[in-house]
């Protein structure tokens, strides 16, 4: 049996915008509904669509206990977590997509 995979992502609307974190069981699929507008929310209304960083977990419960824990930061620690990894906020959805 394959195991799942869950993410955690953090979305932006440019360098330095707004913030949007969420998590998911498949990334790919989500972060293009995002791109998409395919629903009316956060993200659809701020314009926030582009993959600045994620985490992969092996089950559910700690990737939502990671996003609970990381919405409850402040935005410098955020900032400080996706320069950490991708300090120009380049779009990585392309890459994990095959876009």
């Amino acid at each position: 049996m394959r195991s799942r995979s869950f993410y955690v992502y953090i979305l932006a609307s440019k360098l330095g915008g707004t913030l949007y974190i969420g998590v998911t069981n498949d990334l790919i699929r989500r972060v293009a509904e995002h791109r998409l507008k395919l629903v009316e929310s956060f993200t659809e209304k701020y314009d926030v669509a582009r993959l600045i960083y994620f985490e992969q977990f092996d089950d559910a419960e700690n990737a939502i206990r990671r996003e609970k824990r990381l919405k409850k930061w402040n935005r410098a620690w955020k900032i400080r977590l996706i320069e950490e990894s991708n300090p120009n906020w380049d779009d990585l959805y392309p890459g994990i997509a095959g876009a």
